[in-house]
């Protein structure tokens, strides 16, 4: 059973138990019927079977139902709250301060945390270090100035990049384009795309020499490659040659019951927020699912699940960042860019 004022089911608090997942401390505690015990999620301590186990909203709620709390994981203590607070205002700030040249030291001393335990919490928390996510953050306000119009010498200062050579440097590995054909919208872009058969009917995978940069599902060829020039106006497209590429046949694959590989590189673009979404996506393990309001729990934005929800709509790459695995609250499969059904064909197969 769980308490009717958890946002949990028990299938999805008990992974949270068996994985001792820490981003859900804080959020419930699970208590052992055998020992009178009650514990966080990630509590270290021997996993009891599913049987003896009892789920509460609050360390209050397992004590007034007769439980003491675990002397080893400490449930009471507001430390994991605490720490989620201080993450989230650490993104916060280094979102204010793109510009702002912020050392690890500068901002744990601005969220009241050590450095070493703010480096390690947020990286748990959002999949970037603190220097990752600020540099992310920069690129957005370079791209979101670049397509206004800004010069790129203009465009890289406002960004907070110390020159503009060292932005060129990076450009390819971090945006997948030089900050130039950015500000034109993308022109002088080379994609190639190849159209296959696969389970879900027929599959698009379009790629430039960086990486996959869309993968899309329908029954159309021609409806499919519509779609790609039109998300990609100005750029070079091309349909690739007969010979089925090696990052196609590896998505295809996932298909007939491998997980994506993680050698299939990415070339796609988003805010620094859509990146930390897409990437707590493919962590999420074949077979398993998370709610949207979990995945915007384990990006230290609890608030942000709207956000979440449209991160997954918009994700450019299906299959490989697996947004299929992300459902509503109440179980319900919610939306789909390419089909419920597709969805709920993707779920069975990968359970």
């Amino acid at each position: 059973m769980i308490a009717a004022t958890s946002p949990l089911n028990p299938s999805t608090a008990w992974r949270a138990v068996q994985k001792r997942d820490r981003s859900f401390d804080g959020r419930f505690v699970y208590a052992v019927s055998s020992t009178r015990i009650f514990c966080r999620p990630s509590c270290s301590s021997r996993r009891p079977t599913r049987a003896r186990v009892e789920f509460f909203a609050s360390p209050r709620d397992a004590q007034q139902a007769g439980y003491r709390a675990c002397k080893r994981c400490k449930p009471i203590s507001v430390e994991p709250r605490s720490i989620e607070r201080a993450v989230t205002r650490a993104a916060k700030y280094l979102a204010q301060h793109a510009e702002d040249r912020v050392t690890l030291a500068t901002l744990a001393g601005e969220v009241g945390v050590s450095p070493f335990h703010l480096q390690r919490a947020f990286k748990h928390a959002l999949g970037l270090s603190p220097r990752e996510y600020h540099d992310a953050e920069r690129r957005r306000r370079l791209a979101e100035r670049l397509r206004k119009g800004d010069t790129v010498s203009r465009a890289t200062y406002e960004a907070g990049f110390g020159s503009s050579s060292r932005v060129y440097e990076r450009a390819s590995a971090t945006m997948g384009m030089t900050p130039g054909a950015l500000r034109k919208a993308g022109a002088g872009m080379r994609i190639q795309f190849g159209i296959v058969d696969c389970r879900l009917g027929r599959l698009l995978v379009a790629y430039t020499e960086h990486g996959v940069c869309a993968v899309a599902m329908g029954d159309d060829d021609h409806a499919l490659e519509r779609a790609l020039r039109v998300d990609f106006a100005d750029a070079e497209i091309h349909a690739a040659g007969a010979a089925i590429h090696e990052w196609i046949a590896a998505i295809v694959n996932t298909l007939e019951g491998d997980d994506a590989p993680a050698n299939i590189p990415l070339d796609v673009r988003g805010t620094a927020f859509q990146r930390r979404v897409w990437s707590a996506l493919q962590r999420i393990p074949r077979g398993t699912t998370l709610t949207y309001s979990e995945v915007a729990q384990r990006i230290g934005q609890p608030s942000a699940v709207r956000a979440v929800a449209r991160a997954c709509a918009t994700n450019p790459a299906a299959l490989v960042i697996p947004c299929h695995r992300v459902i509503r609250e109440d179980g319900g499969l919610g939306g789909y860019r390419w089909g419920v059904e597709r969805k709920e064909f993707l779920l069975e197969s990968e359970r």
